[in-house]
């Protein structure tokens, strides 16, 4: 007696970079870096372990404008503990977003050595990689979007990159446990200005995105300009990120989490779950059960963020790389965000007991929203219960249905984006 279901389509603001290349040569020319570059001098350029779109092609145009100045360059990971806070890992972790030397065009020295370049306010060391301080210039490159622990003026971006990615696993370490006393809002910023003002950096790039996980914006920042310029760049991410169709949900099935959707697997800045031992944020969205469904192949078995699920399966949990999961929820301080929920061999069973819990109200009845992850929401599921509310909305389009949910042979859920393939699925 599952409830039976409607594909819908959500309209976001889709306002977007339609030539990358040419837009990041833009605003690198409007930087003017002729007067600040000489010839010969060594460029550090940040790699980071989000998935970010068209990042390869950023960090090669960035390149491939350093080649035309003269200057010596290199890439190196700026993502904290990420990678299983080994320098072998985090060069694997890039290769999945295809930046390698190869295809970028500079050596990635990855190292987890990092140099005390100055203290905070509050006395706190600030840390960098040994070989980006040793650079005669460090770019650094980041989207800039919310944070999925806290709310404030500057989030996720390039000033906690500068923070913490660049500090590596003991930066991250540290920043994550001041950050229990301080707020991270005040470590971040307190520790990017000592970057700031200590560390080389030559500018840096922040990208937006919109809500079809696309390139939205570019901005070229120098030094001085980062922070008010980040502060601008959240309002505008904000603005344009994704979210779910409705806010009171009974079941939210997520067919994939991981590292490359979001830093803690699945976004509490969409799901509205977020537990965390430096406090919780309001959301709108209010769910009762999440039910996710499998990791990504890209997250190489970086689960963190499985704690926030209330069911999940046989398949997620054997995926899991327990040392790097675990690396990770110790730096972040967030061991509750490993902790592994209830699991299933088959979606049919976990199903069955999601629906059960959710008191006496009959499955066919339940609000179900089904997504493939939270970074593209466009397209979902949902439940026939929501007709009535979805004819109210203009920014919502009935695309398919209503019709049964889809089972394959095996007991599991046919994962969205398979409309060329359900009714042979169906078949079978």
């Amino acid at each position: 007696m599952y409830p039976r279901m409607l594909r819908i389509r959500q309209a976001f603001d889709r306002t977007s970079v339609q030539d990358i290349r040419r837009t990041v040569g833009e605003e690198l020319t409007k930087l003017s870096l002729r007067e600040t570059l000489r010839p010969g001098n060594r460029v550090a350029i940040t790699a980071g372990s989000r998935g970010i779109s068209h990042i390869a092609l950023i960090l090669k145009t960035i390149v491939e404008y350093l080649n035309a100045l003269g200057a010596k360059h290199f890439l190196f990971p700026a993502m904290g503990s990420h990678g299983g806070a080994t320098a072998e890992g985090q060069v694997a972790l890039l290769k999945y977003y295809q930046v390698t030397e190869d295809v970028i065009g500079a050596p990635i020295l990855s190292s987890m050595k990092v140099m005390e370049i100055g203290r905070t306010e509050g006395g706190l060391p600030v840390y960098i990689d040994q070989h980006a301080f040793r650079a005669d210039h460090i770019i650094v490159v980041n989207r800039i979007k919310p944070h999925t622990k806290f709310k404030g003026p500057i989030e996720s971006g390039l000033m906690k990159m500068m923070a913490i990615g660049m500090g590596k696993q003991k930066g991250a370490d540290l920043f994550h446990k001041a950050a229990i006393e301080y707020g991270f809002p005040k470590i971040i910023e307190d520790a990017a200005r000592v970057v700031l003002e200590k560390a080389p950096i030559l500018f840096g790039l922040g990208i937006v995105e919109n809500g079809y996980d696309e390139t939205a914006r570019v901005m070229g920042l120098l030094p001085e300009e980062i922070e008010s310029g980040e502060k601008d760049l959240l309002s505008q991410a904000k603005a344009m990120m994704p979210k779910l169709p409705f806010d009171d949900i009974d079941l939210l099935i997520v067919d994939e989490m991981g590292k490359d959707i979001s830093g803690v697997g699945m976004d509490p800045n969409v799901t509205g779950r977020n537990r965390d031992i430096t406090g919780t944020f309001p959301h709108p969205t209010r769910v009762k059960r999440i039910f996710v469904r499998d990791l990504t192949a890209s997250s190489n078995g970086n689960a963190i963020g499985i704690g926030l699920a209330d069911l999940t399966t046989k398949r997620l949990v054997e995926k899991i790389d327990y040392p790097a999961t675990y690396m990770n929820c110790a730096t972040a301080i967030s061991l509750e965000k490993g902790a592994i929920p209830i699991y299933f061999e088959t979606d049919q069973e976990a199903l069955s007991v999601a629906f059960s819990s959710l008191g006496l109200i009959r499955p066919e009845r339940c609000r179900v929203v089904h997504i493939k992850n939270t970074l593209q929401l466009d397209e979902t599921e949902i439940s026939e219960t929501y007709e009535k509310e979805l004819l109210q909305r203009p920014d919502l389009k009935i695309v398919e249905g209503p019709y049964p949910m889809g089972f394959i042979v095996q007991g599991n859920l046919l994962g969205l984006r398979l409309d060329e393939t359900r009714k042979k699925d169906l078949s079978d």
